[in-house]
Order: structure tokens, then C-alpha cells, then sequence
């Protein structure tokens, strides 16, 4: 997430003088919310990471979207059109701010420096979780698995300023990801490797075209 405001006053803000927010600590692999019930409130990662994951009725999964520090989630982004069940799982121990939509405009007794920073830079988190999601729709429409799995390594590239990054997935989770079958995937990333487009040493993945 990229703002203009700094996130780390804010959150510091919010918890010495405002009473309308909780922050919750989960465990790896421990749900942290769902999507399938409106509570209509957002959560602002503070430490770890997540992932929002759905299961078909087929019992197929997808990682619909992967947190890491400083990321907006919530249900409040997403119009829920299935009755599968779309839940964010920690993938790691995660420390998280829940805030309720509602609360933005109703200030704690207090006017606290939260709500009045919450409330000038409300449109500039929506407009940036709107980026991403925009980013993710343009990854999955990529129609060849090569196309989404070179789309996703430069997304990665970009975010770390360098050729040479970390997967944060398994191959298995990165699969679901990108939706599509992990046999073909390992199939076209020895492809690549074999035709010179990237390096892969364990999780580590090094982009050698420019």
C-alpha cells in the first residue's frame, strides 16, 4: 500500500486515543474472518501475512488475493455472488487493526487524531485497494500460463525493486493463485529455466530477460 500519510502515526494514533478499533493478534494457518457474513468492516494488516481463499463446490481452492503488511482487506471491497465461502487465512502470525465502516464518520467522544486522518485519507486507501484489484483482474485474464506466470514474477520484481525475489507462495499455493493446473505450471516454469527467461533456486526466482 502506498499513502500519503504515514501509517505507522496512525496506527499509534489509534491506539492511544481511540476507542472505536480493535487490533487482534492470530496464529498461522488460523481463520481470521469471512466474507460470507456483512460486517461490514475493513482490517489494515499491521505484521505477517494472509491469504483470502475460496473452495468451490468441488472443493477446488483459490487464493483469491495474498495481505502483506500495510494491506487493506475486508468484505466491505467485495459483492458476494456464490455461496462458496471466501475466508482470509493467516499464513503466517498476523497482527491486524479491525475498523467498522460505519465508525469513519462517527467520531469516538474523544475527536481523536484517528478519525480525523481516517476520515481525509478514506478515498486514498479505497482508490489503492481498487488498484490492486485491478492489478490481480488483469493478472488472471492473461489467457497462457507462461503469460500469467512471467505477469505474476514481474508484479513481484516491481514490488521488490529488483530481478531477484522471494515467492511467497508454495508452488502448490501459487497454482491456486493463478488458477491454474500445477502439473502444466511446473511443466512451463522448467520451460522457462530451459529457455533462458528465469533462474529458480528453491523459493528464490531471478529474472534474467529485461
Amino acid at each position: 500500500m502506498n499513502l500519503s500519510f504515514k501509517l505507522d502515526e496512525f496506527i499509534t494514533d489509534c491506539e492511544n486515543n481511540c476507542s472505536k478499533f480493535q487490533k487482534k493478534s492470530f496464529k498461522k494457518d488460523e481463520i481470521i474472518t469471512t466474507y460470507i457474513e456483512k460486517r461490514n468492516q475493513f482490517c489494515i494488516i499491521l505484521s505477517g501475512e494472509a491469504d483470502l481463499v475460496r473452495y468451490d463446490s468441488n472443493g477446488n481452492k483459490t487464493i483469491v488475493e495474498h495481505f502483506v503488511k500495510n494491506d487493506i482487506l475486508g468484505e466491505v471491497f467485495y459483492i458476494i455472488t456464490t455461496n462458496n465461502e471466501l475466508f482470509v487465512k493467516a499464513r503466517k502470525n498476523c497482527e491486524l487493526l479491525f475498523i467498522n465502516y460505519r465508525d469513519i464518520h462517527n467520531r469516538c467522544k474523544s475527536n481523536c487524531k484517528f478519525h480525523n486522518i481516517l476520515s481525509k485519507n478514506i478515498s486514498e486507501l479505497i482508490l489503492d485497494k481498487v488498484t490492486v484489484l485491478n492489478t490481480r483482474i488483469e493478472l488472471l485474464t492473461k489467457r497462457s500460463i507462461r503469460e500469467k506466470l512471467l505477469g505474476y514474477f514481474n508484479i513481484l520484481s516491481i514490488r521488490n525493486f529488483n530481478k531477484t525475489f522471494i515467492l511467497p507462495f508454495s508452488l502448490t499455493d501459487l497454482a491456486d493463485y493463478l488458477s491454474i493446473d500445477r502439473s502444466a505450471m511446473m511443466r512451463e516454469i522448467k520451460s522457462l529455466k530451459e529457455e533462458g527467461f528465469i533462474e529458480k533456486v528453491g523459493n528464490h526466482i531471478t529474472l534474467l530477460y529485461k
